[in-house]
């Protein structure tokens, strides 16, 4: 019998902040899961200046296949003019960067980050004249 969690979709949400469209993500970033999770990014990233923020906080685990689409994603995004920020807080991850030769290549945000990008965009109020002087 086929293994019915290879038909089910990766966990993640979608929101917009600011502009930028941020993707969290959760669980593993591997083999299983990439082929699922590119469909969905390579939707995000099909528009002329894609401005995409993945959160990789609640991702415990990125293997070469997670890194390999990574790479996908922020090639997709730099040919269309767009901007791509990966949100993290793990040294793990950052290690991994570095080792695969790849610490220079993504613009990484710190987890304190996160505030920022969550925050609500709050529109400037319109002058009103108060009096002639």
């Amino acid at each position: 019998m086929p293994d019915s969690s290879l038909h089910s979709p990766v966990p993640h949400t979608r929101r917009t902040a600011g502009g930028a469209t941020v993707v969290t993500l959760s669980g593993e970033m591997d083999l299983a899961t990439t082929v699922f999770l590119r469909t969905h990014l390579d939707a995000l990233t099909a528009a002329p200046r894609p401005d995409l923020v993945l959160d990789l906080r609640p991702v415990p685990f990125v293997d070469c296949a997670g890194l390999g689409l990574l790479c996908r994603v922020r090639n997709r995004v730099a040919a269309r003019g767009g901007r791509l920020r990966l949100l993290t807080g793990s040294a793990a991850f950052l290690r991994l960067l570095r080792h695969a030769g790849l610490s220079g290549v993504f613009e990484v945000l710190p987890d304190r980050a996160a505030e920022r990008i969550a925050a609500p965009v709050c529109p400037r109020r319109p002058m009103v004249p108060t009096g002639q002087g």
